[in-house]
């Protein structure tokens, strides 16, 4: 920890501050003094924010100081390599380092202001048509639409709520599920955000399973909390949906670290959801984290719909999210019949910056095989 956050820090003093720019004493002290005050703060503020208390002035502080050193950093390192092609080519110093000092500020900027107003944006709506082979015919042109990584926390965020409520209910869904991550917080704490849950519509189902983030707020209290605002908690178990005689069998688990949250009754259990269900329909199976993928696929699902990625939220912290799943975003095949849907994230954790991860609500529309 100490190593990541000296180079978090660090980098981006030697780039902005360091590296040949032969600031003035002023200048460089100034500079120098607010960059210890952060890296000092950063943890302390990090841990009172997002520990057991929530306290949300302090994660507010520490989740928008992650952003911005994180832009920065990435950015210094660009500007490093700018100033070696300065330097190749003839500019003397400190000009070098000042230009690669003034092109990473002013790119950081940019990026930063463009990623803020794309994290607090109501999502555009992403609209997906997927081939379900053992989709019947009566269920041909289902509307799902799919919500996933709300994460209601320390910034209120009641109107984006409501407005994102808005533009579901105008896509006539049959189905509408949320994969989980629905907040940063208790269930106390965050109803007011979560309340315009209730209003959305659908025809056929609200469904719901719990993301990795709830077991750090009281996931069954989310679970029950879900149930009382009107959706189906797909607590390891199915629902099934019927049109004009054909049925799809829609499935919930539980996030694959629930079996480490010390939360009574809460794991990923495949044979507990599908148990009972006709093998011969097909499944809809929601699963917040795309990793939950072989389970799926030992068990004949169909399509598995999860979120968890945010697309990476800020690049290039994409490539530090595909170590830890098999997709970004976007629809995958993983066997002869199981498909993948990987939403980009409704919300955004942590930072208000998206940069290159656009938000999203889905609808994904399913059609039977021609």
């Amino acid at each position: 920890m100490v190593a990541v956050l000296a180079l978090l820090f660090g980098v981006p003093w030697w780039t902005l501050l360091g590296s040949g720019n032969d600031w003035p004493t002023g200048v460089f002290v100034t500079g120098t003094v607010i960059f210890a005050v952060a890296l000092a703060a950063f943890p302390v503020l990090m841990f009172t924010g997002h520990g057991r208390n929530h306290r949300d002035g302090a994660a507010v502080v520490a989740d928008t100081t992650l952003g911005v050193i994180w832009v920065l950093f990435v950015q210094s390192l660009f500007g490093q390599v700018l100033t070696l092609l300065l330097w190749a080519f003839g500019v003397g110093a400190p000009a070098r380092s000042r230009i690669a000092t003034v092109v990473v500020a002013v790119v950081s900027l940019v990026l930063l202001l463009w990623g803020y107003a794309e994290a607090r944006r109501v999502p555009r709506v992403r609209r997906v048509d997927v081939t379900v082979p053992r989709l019947g015919r009566g269920l041909d042109g289902l509307r799902l639409v799919l919500l996933t990584d709300t994460h209601y926390g320390p910034i209120d965020r009641s109107r984006w709520s409501r407005r994102v409520t808005e533009v579901v209910n105008t896509l006539d869904a049959d189905v509408v599920a949320h994969t989980g991550d629905i907040a940063d917080g208790e269930v106390a704490q965050r109803r007011t955000q979560a309340a315009p849950l209730a209003d959305i519509r659908a025809s056929m189902a609200r469904v719901y399973v719990t993301g990795n983030h709830e077991y750090f707020s009281g996931a069954q209290r989310w679970v029950e909390h879900m149930a009382s605002l009107g959706w189906e908690a797909l607590h390891n178990r199915y629902v099934e949906v019927t049109r004009d005689g054909a049925t799809l069998i829609i499935a919930g688990v539980d996030d694959r670290t629930a079996a480490g949250s010390g939360v009574p009754g809460h794991h990923a259990d495949h044979e507990a959801a599908l148990a009972g269900a006709d093998p011969s329909l097909p499944i809809l199976l929601l699963a917040h984290q795309p990793a939950q993928i072989t389970g799926a696929i030992a068990h004949g699902v169909d399509l598995q719909i999860s979120g968890h990625t945010h697309g990476g939220q800020i690049w290039p912290f994409h490539y530090l999210v595909r170590l830890d799943q098999p997709v970004l975003q976007g629809l995958s095949r993983h066997s002869d019949r199981t498909q993948l849907y990987t939403s980009r994230g409704t919300g955004f954790w942590g930072p208000p910056f998206r940069v290159f991860a656009p938000s999203e609500i889905t609808l994904l529309t399913l059609h039977a095989a021609p």
